[in-house]
């Protein structure tokens, strides 16, 4: 937790983990916590649970919970967790919340409340009301419109970040680039605005963005952390170099339905032991897997090694 009191810290690639099942569709904690082993071993900056990417949609709350009590305990203190703890519903909210606070996360990733469509005065209540709860952790907004049918507006993002101590940045997942400017616009620099659209990672931080949450960290961890660094650093044309390099595993990952091509890649170079995806998701059709390996082929230069973090299938 050395990191939840200072959340301007959580910075750079955060890589939102797929969560490995097994064969039979149990969530596999063995393979999730190599996953968490090999991301550290790639130089991940930050590890997510329970994202988008994490199917978290298809878990009860007690799977949620307890899958980010297992990579609480592989990370330990080493890099800031930030775990997906939103529902649709606001006492699971609550709940998962107050379960990954107990856990020993840094920060709660809190997604806009999906399919009821609030207004922008509900979404503002409907944070306020988590950050209340939950007053000892930094909150972070998920806003990824196309997903829930509904935009968290800047001026919402403003209005929340004047009001609440705790609710501390946002995670922005929307190809409207004018919309990061404007939340940055309004809140400054002090808010934490991380992308969650992979193409807009690394031009988020010329404008003031605090780093990235990107799928493409599930396959090439190493690549993502040194764009990032690159792009501290100054070497502007490396950044570029890494964020054109990963254009091929970007589009790979979303030949079908995220996260399944990525989890067929996870299980065929041995990372995890079955590339399982839950219902209503269906595993990579047989012309998805042929796109799936002619974008692997074309960006392999940028996967990061598995040596030493192979796994045996589970059952």
């Amino acid at each position: 937790m050395r990191f939840r009191s200072d959340p301007q810290a959580i910075r750079g690639s955060i890589a939102p983990l797929m969560t490995p099942f097994t064969a039979d569709g149990a969530v596999d904690h063995d393979g999730l916590a190599n996953l968490v082993r090999w991301q550290l071993a790639s130089g991940t900056h930050g590890i997510s649970i329970g994202g988008s990417t994490g199917e978290p949609g298809s878990q009860t709350v007690a799977e949620r919970a307890e899958a980010i009590r297992t990579v609480a305990a592989a990370v330990g203190d080493r890099v800031p967790i930030a775990a997906g703890t939103g529902s649709a519903k606001l006492d699971e909210t609550l709940e998962l919340t107050a379960a990954g606070r107990d856990a020993g996360i840094d920060a709660a990733l809190v997604i806009t409340p999906y399919y009821a469509r609030p207004t922008q005065d509900a979404l503002f209540v409907w944070y306020r009301t988590v950050a209340d709860e939950v007053p000892d952790l930094p909150i972070v907004a998920y806003n990824v419109p196309s997903r829930t049918a509904v935009d968290l507006a800047p001026e919402t993002v403003a209005r929340l970040f004047r009001s609440c101590d705790n609710f501390v940045g946002i995670k922005e997942t929307t190809k409207d680039f004018e919309h990061f400017s404007r939340v940055l616009h309004l809140c400054g620099r002090e808010l934490i605005v991380w992308s969650g659209i992979e193409l807009l990672c690394l031009p988020l931080l010329a404008l003031g963005g605090a780093g990235f949450v990107s799928a493409t960290a599930n396959i090439a961890p190493a690549a993502c952390a040194e764009m990032y660094e690159a792009w501290q650093a100054g070497d502007l044309d490396r950044a570029r170099e890494i964020h054109y390099g990963l254009h091929p595993l970007v589009d790979l990952l979303f030949v079908e339905t995220n996260p399944a091509p990525g989890k067929w890649v996870l299980e065929h170079r041995g990372l995890i032991g079955s590339g399982h995806v839950r219902p209503p998701l269906l595993p990579p059709s047989e012309a998805g897997v042929a796109r799936i390996k002619d974008f692997l082929a074309e960006g392999a230069k940028y996967l990061s090694p598995a040596e030493g973090f192979t796994v045996e299938e589970k059952s």
